[in-house]
């Protein structure tokens, strides 16, 4: 009976040591991608709903993204999406799962509360599993595939209601960015119709 209740101790232990390893991995992957200057990345997202690929730069909140498709900015607030093909920009107050659909770095935000962590050790990186709590979340489970050297996110994997949205983000740097380049600028697109959505 001693003996039992030792492997079952330490099977506890086992399980929250990790997952407090999970947290103090996606923590720091946090603070490197909270970088007060910015950073910038190549990115892939490949889901039920979108295939695409491009650029973008994010500092704190804000956001900065282009595709082929269309140019995005979100200033903390206030996003604006220039649509490419239709010459139009529509202006929208985003939810935090249309952030996170949009964001490959919006998990930063999310993990903290609702969810719990397990993870893997591969070769060289880390394999975050975060699974929510609350069956209503938009985002039940997420795997967030990080660097062991310098903490720095490569793969987002995350399930909503309509299947699994698959980020593979490349070419990440620390790198100073313009409060500007986060705003929309109607000079640059002077023809283009703006679509007020919210």
């Amino acid at each position: 009976m001693e003996k039992l209740r030792i492997i079952i101790m330490m099977l506890l232990f086992s399980v929250v040591a990790q997952g407090q390893t999970a947290k103090q991995v996606l923590d720091k992957t946090a603070a490197v991608v909270s970088d007060k200057n910015g950073v910038q990345a190549n990115f892939s997202i490949k889901g039920a709903q979108m295939q695409t690929s491009g650029t973008f730069a994010v500092k704190g909140r804000k956001f900065h993204a282009t595709t082929p498709q269309a140019t995005m900015w979100f200033d903390g607030k206030t996003m604006w999406t220039y649509m490419k093909k239709n010459d139009e920009v529509n202006v929208s107050n985003p939810t935090e799962s249309q952030l996170a659909a949009i964001n490959p770095y919006n998990f930063i935000y999310l993990y903290k509360n609702g969810y719990t962590y397990k993870m893997e050790k591969g070769r060289n990186n880390y394999i975050v599993h975060l699974t929510a709590t609350d069956k209503k979340k938009n985002i039940q489970e997420m795997y967030i595939t990080v660097l062991q050297k310098g903490y720095i996110p490569t793969q987002i994997r995350m399930k909503q209601s309509k299947g699994w949205t698959t980020i593979d983000i490349s070419q990440f740097k620390a790198t100073a960015q313009s409060d500007n380049l986060f705003r929309f600028n109607s000079k640059d697109y002077p023809q283009a119709e703006v679509i007020d959505l919210r």
